[in-house]
């Protein structure tokens, strides 16, 4: 396995519980993006505050190629899915109600809002492979520049899985600079851990499947089962970039 990043979140810490249990006490609309996404205050009994992304189920625009009412859904899949690969760069993230109903809610990372995907690629180049990779298994439609954190701890976070698992090719990303690189080792390692797990049907993976339909399911099994037969990143011949790209 991949050594774990060192911020990773503590799944028993106060913050994480009160992520889930805390009371929403302010909900303000970001005004970018096609669906309504929100930053919230969450306040635990001892009056500590802190912020989230709160993404609700009723403020999802429909799409001709998404399930509607799923992008939450997936948002917290992808959560599931780097945290049992031991990758773990995506912001503690859980499915509850706030104040527009159901959503999925991500803890707020404080970070430097000059740096994205293109101003990083040099000095971080291993955690954005990782996230290509990422990217490649969970055919994510969405990997915008912007989609890429640089954290204030110095540690690169992605957020804005919600167009991810589909399980027809849908893959639009800018991080093409692997093209043709072979997959480091340890990746794969991590991936046939991970195919392991699902053969198996392990019920640590149980909560990832539950929110994936048989066909994404089988969809992500094949993904595993090409990278890991052929560890190669792909060539960018038939790159689709998505729209706006930042």
């Amino acid at each position: 396995m991949t050594p774990v990043a060192d911020n990773q979140y503590d799944p028993a810490s106060p913050r994480d519980l009160l992520l889930e249990t805390g009371e929403v006490v302010s909900c303000d609309l970001v005004p970018l993006g096609s669906n309504y996404t929100f930053l919230v205050s969450i306040q635990g009994e001892d009056g500590e505050q802190f912020k989230a992304i709160y993404k609700p189920r009723k403020g999802e625009i429909p799409l001709w190629d998404f399930p509607a009412g799923t992008l939450h859904e997936r948002e917290y899949a992808s959560y599931l899915l780097a945290e049992a690969l031991g990758w773990c760069f995506i912001p503690k993230t859980i499915l509850r109600d706030g104040p527009h109903g159901t959503g999925s809610v991500q803890l707020y990372v404080e970070h430097n809002p000059r740096e994205h995907y293109f101003t990083m690629r040099e000095e971080h180049h291993d955690a954005l492979r990782r996230i290509c990779l990422f990217d490649l298994l969970t055919n994510n439609a969405d990997r915008k520049a912007g989609h890429t954190l640089l954290g204030e701890d110095g540690q690169v976070w992605g957020i804005d899985h919600g167009l991810t698992f589909h399980p027809y090719p849908k893959l639009r990303t800018v991080i093409w600079d692997f093209a043709d690189e072979p997959v480091p080792p340890p990746l794969i390692e991590d991936l046939r851990a991970l195919a392991t797990r699902i053969d198996k049907a392990d019920e640590s993976i149980t909560p990832l499947l539950a929110l994936l339909d048989p066909k994404e399911i089988e969809a992500l099994s094949l993904r595993l089962e090409a990278i890991v037969n052929n560890p190669v990143f792909p060539d960018p011949s038939n790159a689709h970039i998505p729209w706006p790209y930042m």
